[in-house]
């Protein structure tokens, strides 16, 4: 066990979505002390130009290695496109990026048709069709834009009727493609995964990224003797907001998150 193995590992999205990643690297590591940053004051991130979410991406991970973060997740599909410029930026901390689940869904779709669920951005980059042309040959992959759910989440909405009207109008289109198998492209979407459960029903296969990257965090902190004292009682989980604490504290309440403590956040962007 190394010096750094008690340091938290650190997590940030543009809001309460990559909590779904934390979740999971929770479930893996319960003993790591974990620390989340929820750059709310500029969410969504989904329809920013990419200079300005690589300079987002930069402050945001500055922020967590100053608070001591050994290993940093980018737990947002729309910000790992910054990926490669953060790994320059700060190459003494391992970072891990968020990829849509494209591979285990052309593997495992039926019909041969997939739905990928994204923010506007996440559709424009090149990670996504480099996943999509390297591992989906022979499967016809539907990219659907879905501009307006990220905010209805981050206020905690999941079943009010505009809500549900979005997330119909947006899948609805996929299934009658004859896709049997929806990707999820953003952090937030898991939190809606009973009510898309709802409209997709029980045939259809639905896909998060967030189990495959926590086993890829276990890994990295195994590998790089990171790795917390088995020993060690269950670890804190301290969250961060650059928006309204208490109103984020409040919205981890009510979609049943796990966090010990929040915290206000002051994030400087570079011009």
């Amino acid at each position: 066990m190394s010096d750094q193995s008690a340091r938290p590992i650190g997590l940030f999205d543009s809001g309460i979505g990559g909590m779904t990643v934390l979740r999971e690297v929770r479930r893996l590591l319960p003993g790591e002390n974990l620390l989340y940053l929820a750059d709310q004051a500029r969410c969504p991130y989904g329809s920013r130009p990419p200079d300005e979410l690589r300079a987002i991406a930069a402050a945001c991970a500055a922020w967590l290695i100053a608070r001591g973060a050994k290993l940093i997740v980018v737990a947002c599909n729309t910000a790992s496109a910054a990926l490669a410029n953060l790994r320059r930026r700060f190459p003494e901390i391992p970072f891990v990026g968020m990829v849509p689940p494209v591979k285990p869904a052309a593997s495992r779709t039926r019909s041969g048709v997939v739905g990928v669920l994204a923010t506007p951005a996440t559709l424009a980059g090149d990670l996504l069709h480099d996943v999509i042309s390297r591992w989906a040959e022979g499967v016809r992959v539907i990219e659907q834009a879905c501009p307006g759910l990220v905010e209805q989440i981050e206020e905690g909405t999941l079943d009010s009727p505009t809500t549900m009207a979005l997330l119909r109008g947006y899948v609805t289109p996929l299934l009658d493609a004859g896709a049997d198998t929806v990707v999820l492209g953003c952090t937030h979407y898991p939190l809606l995964v009973p009510q898309l459960r709802a409209i997709v029903g029980d045939d259809t296969l639905i896909l998060d990224a967030a189990p495959a990257v926590a086993q890829r965090v276990v890994q990295i902190v195994q590998e790089r003797g990171l790795m917390q004292d088995v020993n060690t009682p269950q670890g804190t989980i301290t969250c961060a907001t650059t928006g309204d604490p208490e109103r984020f504290a409040n919205l981890i309440h009510r979609l049943d998150l796990p966090c010990d403590d929040v915290e206000q956040a002051i994030i400087t962007i570079d011009a």
